[in-house]
């Protein structure tokens, strides 16, 4: 008997495909009425009529949030609630750059997880404005050349980043959200073995954390603190000595190998 599909089964795979396709055209005609009304808010939001605070606020943490509620409230499968909720911020992300595109500053450079953080929370349809500290992130809020900033508050094992903590108490900005992110560390470099690190730059948090590993597996090695994670990556790409303590996707920005994960 042969192995291959049935006739039947070919003609139900069709059918189904051709379900898909109808379900995929009618998606799409929704998402660009959903960005028509994006617009028609934008509109009204500039109308001499709105209120200051409308005006100048086409981000609302809070609508977003509510969104979000019902999304996961009706859900029903077979898409985990996690999923179904990143589809709906990026839809929302979209639509709300066609209002007014919000520009994001983060701790930087490229391939932070501050960044990760702010694609996370606002959706890839928005402008990120990297720096290379978190004062500079607080200073281009408050100068309003930021709409928002992204930075470090608080790890599960090394407690609070007291850097952000103290710049909060002096700065005007307030909190308006709160992203939680999965951290998987990883040792980058140009080569492949450990026997040919010579020295390890992170974060000091980063280092702070690995500090049993890197003990374990790397005795007797420097390790250095620089500005972040990304910035370690970044160098670790220019000197085949040196390896760094970052993100997955540092390594794909720097083009480095993983040496060790997680």
């Amino acid at each position: 008997m042969s192995a291959g599909r049935t006739g039947v089964e070919e003609q139900r795979l069709r059918e189904i495909r051709d379900q898909i396709d109808d379900l995929d055209k009618r998606i799409q005609d929704l998402l660009s009425q959903r960005g028509q009304y994006a617009i028609e808010i934008a509109k009204a939001k500039r109308s001499p009529d709105t209120a200051y605070s409308e005006k100048n606020n086409f981000y609302r943490p809070e609508r977003e949030a509510e969104v979000l509620r019902a999304v996961v409230a009706r859900n029903k499968g077979p898409l985990p609630n996690e999923e179904m909720a990143r589809l709906f911020r990026e839809i929302m992300s979209a639509c709300l750059a066609l209002e007014s595109p919000l520009r994001i500053a983060v701790l930087g450079p490229e391939g932070t997880y501050s960044q990760a953080a702010a694609l996370k929370h606002f959706g890839h349809s928005v402008t990120i404005l990297p720096f290379i500290s978190v004062d500079q992130v607080f200073r281009e809020v408050e100068t309003r050349n930021a709409d928002f900033g992204v930075v470090p508050v608080e790890n599960s094992t090394e407690g609070v980043v007291s850097h952000t903590l103290d710049r909060m108490i002096t700065s005007p900005l307030h909190i308006c959200g709160e992203v939680e992110l999965r951290i998987h560390h990883y040792l980058l470099g140009k080569g492949n073995e450990l026997k040919d690190i010579r020295c390890v730059l992170s974060h000091q948090q980063s280092l702070a954390q690995c500090r049993e590993w890197l003990d374990r597996h790397l005795p007797g090695i420097e390790h250095k603190a620089v500005s972040s994670n990304a910035e370690a990556a970044k160098l670790a790409a220019q000197d085949s000595m040196i390896a760094a303590i970052a993100g997955e996707a540092a390594a794909e920005i720097y083009k480095l190998n993983i040496i060790a994960s997680n």
